[in-house]
């Protein structure tokens, strides 16, 4: 599930966090979960320093290879720690995010999410869209 939504999030106040909080990058592209050796991280992964999710732990962020900033959040249901959070997705082109979306909801039976856009997914890359 995909909507533009800015309403909810706060997409300046988080930027500024970012740049001013800095990022920590724990499980870099291509690494495995700590404790599910079945799952492999697709995009950098790590957390926003100085912040504290719904879970206790740092609010998390993917990080891609784009320089277009906090382009995105997606809200999961992870059923097996039964938890509910919001992710950041940072400087991320479309297939990126297109990625990050399909790495949460690859098995809906552990995890699922709804990705928000900060802008719709179309403005992020005009010149590959074919004109009528």
């Amino acid at each position: 599930m995909t909507k533009s939504s800015p309403g909810w999030v706060d997409w300046e106040s988080w930027e500024a966090l970012i740049g001013l909080k800095g990022v920590t990058l724990d499980r870099p592209r291509g690494s495995i979960h700590p404790q599910h050796s079945d799952i492999v991280y697709p995009i950098d992964y790590g957390y926003v320093n100085g912040t504290t999710s719904s879970d206790g732990q740092e609010v998390d962020i993917f990080v891609g290879s784009a320089q277009n900033g906090l382009i995105a959040a997606i809200f999961t249901v992870d059923r097996r720690k039964v938890d509910r959070e919001c992710k950041l997705i940072h400087n991320c082109t479309p297939e990126e995010i297109y990625l990050i979306n399909g790495f949460i909801n690859y098995d809906t039976s552990l995890m699922s999410g709804s990705l928000f856009m900060r802008y719709p997914m179309k403005d992020l890359y005009p010149e590959n869209l074919e004109t009528a």
